[in-house]
């Protein structure tokens, strides 16, 4: 009793370096999830700066985006499959490193480029009274300069290396690839070496954390994007453009180096984790076994738990029987299919949402990243919460949990639908969305930028310099206004005696223009406010869903199939998903592009103002499009699984109808056999009791005769 004692507080000490291992495993993972949301986030709200920096269309900047799933491509099966059996946590640590150098690759373009110029036809010079006359000037203008056939060669090879976008598509791709082993290989070693009733809890702790760098990178993303792309090295009063400008770049490369940095500290706790830790369930059924499992413990152990001088031929052996078991599993087939669309709705509304936000309600890129920081991602991080909250309480099963997935994303997915009614109109462009007489009409031809009232002032038709009239019109230039002097500098520039503003109905009595488009009506500011609240709600419920559907996949797979599994539908969705998706949405907005900025060599470059009309039904349409589709594999999901667990549930019912009518008859058996021995016991004592009497009865004779 006393040896028992002792050895009890013994097996709780040496539990208790296991237990910690595995919450700073769990922690540090945690830690990683958070820096590469951070990063990938960061990344998606500086889309808008990069692409006008580099003067390229959005199909252009979805293969940058897409960039990082290439890398992903590359390497994910390998990863998923070699390095379950390998040092998982050091694998994890590598690909931290890679990261960190990819993010810090991505914002060296802006060192090696000049300064940001941007497209317009006003003058710098502080000296400025009023004696400029953009009507009769405008020969003289950047734009006109620039597209001359004499002047801007040397520009135009200049501007040749402003390709440089090319190393912001490698640094991305470097990301991409040095986070593949960190979700398959993470989650298997969690699922491996945690309790069952725990490994759900576990999950929705690391997606609620992986939802913390996403507020953070959005904030991050706001912050750079309020500061000008060259700010201390330019004179920020002589810059005309504001935020809201569509020309305006904020310091992009700025929070690439943050993240990298980020990233680098995540990843250094990995180098020093065991490869495994022991198996809490092993740990139960070996619990008679203390002295064996010490000397096991301290020696590492591939995820079988087989020998540890594992060669990688004998693993590359078992690949492809694996992977073709694996795609045989009906329910995981079906699973990944409704994924991979969902998926590719998903990157398709993250993408461009900031660009949505600013194009249909007019908010700045700063100002759309705040919002999206600030309140979409909370939402989305205490309902992944929330939801594992829910699995854990109700201990729901593989079923029930397919059920509630489905039951979240459908209602989330109906309030999206609303959206289609949450619009603002077209900003009153001359030329563009309006006739100079005040006749709507959208168009994007160069001749309906011509009008009597500045037909004479000889004006550029390619350039944006948007300016704004009291009777709330745009122009696109102050030439293109008809605007015949000006005064002030930089943002704080005026343009008089405009005749364009006198021929737009209602006449206004002030003929004067100021710099910068402009601002949407009252009604739009409210029609804003019902957008962002359908969005934070249909994100909270869709987020309910998220936590049972990780569970789904890990615990219909073979336990040895996991991290095959885990990283094959990341291939999948990557591959079919996250590489196709950001181009054909960035194709399909650019077909509603209205005015396309002009690179000074006379080439296309990034578009200045789309119609939002038609960007909202393209952009809204496809996300209600490939969501709508994914349900069809959902319902099939579930239809297998109820099959797929019913059959379970039907052989431990017989099993334990067996076991119970063995227990039966072996309880007749013993009922019988009682019965028999006190038959025979009874029997017994009769014989004793007549041997009794027939002994008295000679004694008694005996003791008679004479």
């Amino acid at each position: 009793m006393g040896v028992n004692a002792k050895k009890l507080p013994e097996s709780q000490m040496e539990r208790e370096p296991c237990c910690s291992k595995l919450k700073m495993f769990l922690v540090s993972l945690s830690f990683v999830y958070f820096a590469k949301a951070f990063q990938g986030s960061y990344m998606k709200s500086s889309i808008t700066q990069i692409e006008r920096r580099f003067d390229i269309p959005s199909s252009l900047i979805g293969v940058i985006d897409g960039s990082f799933e290439m890398g992903n491509l590359l390497v994910i099966a390998f990863v998923s499959y070699f390095g379950a059996k390998l040092h998982r946590p050091r694998l994890i640590g590598a690909g931290c490193l890679l990261m960190a150098l990819g993010s810090f690759c991505t914002a060296l373009p802006h060192f090696f480029m000049g300064h940001y110029q941007y497209e317009t036809s006003i003058e710098h010079s502080s000296n400025l009274t009023v004696n400029t006359s953009p009507c009769l000037a405008n020969q003289s203008n950047t734009i006109k300069d620039t597209s001359s056939p004499d002047g801007p060669k040397a520009e135009c090879e200049q501007e040749v290396g402003s390709s440089m976008w090319i190393y912001v598509f490698l640094g991305n791709m470097l990301r991409g690839i040095g986070e593949t082993p960190i979700m398959p290989l993470g989650l298997s070693y969690l699922d491996d070496f945690s309790q069952e009733e725990n490994t759900a809890f576990y999950i929705a702790c690391l997606q609620t954390i992986f939802l913390l760098g996403p507020v953070f990178g959005f904030l991050l993303g706001s912050l750079c994007a309020k500061l000008y792309v060259d700010i201390g090295f330019v004179n920020l009063d002589s810059v005309t453009i504001s935020p809201r400008d569509a020309r305006w770049v904020g310091a992009w490369w700025l929070g690439f180096f943050v993240s990298s940095a980020i990233m680098l500290f995540a990843g250094i706790p990995f180098w020093f984790l065991p490869k495994s830790l022991p198996n809490p369930e092993e740990e139960k059924e070996n619990a008679g076994k203390q002295e064996q499992a010490e000397s096991e413990s301290l020696q590492p152990q591939d995820v079988s738990g087989g020998n540890t001088s594992v060669k990688l031929v004998d693993i590359a052996r078992g690949f492809l029987p694996s992977l073709k078991k694996l795609l045989g599993t009906p329910v995981y087939f079906v699973l990944v299919c409704g994924s991979i669309l969902k998926f590719n709705s998903f990157i398709g509304l993250i993408t461009f949402k900031p660009k949505y936000m600013e194009q249909q309600f007019g908010q700045s890129a700063s100002g759309a990243n705040f919002f999206i920081g600030l309140l979409n991602l909370p939402a989305v991080a205490t309902g992944i919460f929330v939801g594992g909250l829910i699995m854990k309480k109700f201990k729901m099963s593989v079923v029930a949990g397919a059920q509630l997935s489905f039951a979240t994303s459908f209602t989330a997915y109906l309030l999206s639908v609303t959206q289609f009614g949450i619009k603002c109109e077209n900003i009153q462009v001359a030329g563009l969305t309006v006739s100079y007489n005040g006749t709507s009409q959208v168009s994007n031809e160069d001749r309906m930028l011509l009008s009597d009232c500045n037909r004479g002032c000889s004006c550029s038709l390619r350039g944006w310099d948007p300016v704004c009239s009291e009777n709330e019109v745009t122009y696109m230039s102050p030439c293109l206004a008809g605007c015949k002097s000006s005064s002030g500098f930089g943002r704080n520039m005026v343009f008089h005696n405009c005749t364009c503003v006198a021929s737009f109905p209602p006449p206004s009595g002030n003929l004067s223009v100021v710099v910068g488009q402009c601002p949407r009506k009252d009604e739009c500011k409210r029609s804003f406010i019902v957008y962002m609240a359908v969005s934070v709600l249909s994100s909270f419920i869709n987020a309910l869903g998220i936590t049972p559907g990780y569970m789904v996949i890990i615990r219909c797979i073979m336990p040895e199939l996991k991290s095959l599994a885990l990283g094959i539908q990341t291939l999948m969705i990557r591959t079919l998903g996250g590489i196709p998706a950001p181009v054909y949405f960035g194709a399909l907005i650019d077909s509603t592009c209205l005015k396309w900025g002009i690179k000074k060599c006379g080439g296309r470059g990034a578009c200045r103002m789309y119609n939002s009309n038609m960007y909202r039904h393209v952009f809204l349409g496809l996300i209600v499009s490939l969501s709508g589709l994914s349900y069809f594999f959902t319902i099939a999901e579930i239809v297998l699984l109820r099959k797929q667990f019913g059959k379970k549930r039907l052989k431990i019912r017989d099993t334990d109808n067996i076991r119970r009518a063995e227990m039966e008859f072996v309880n007749m058996d013993n009922k019988i056999l009682s019965y028999e021995n006190k038959l025979s016991d009874c029997q017994h004592k009769d014989t004793k009791a007549k041997d009794g009497v027939q002994g008295q009865s000679t004694d008694t004779e005996n003791n008679t005769a004479p």
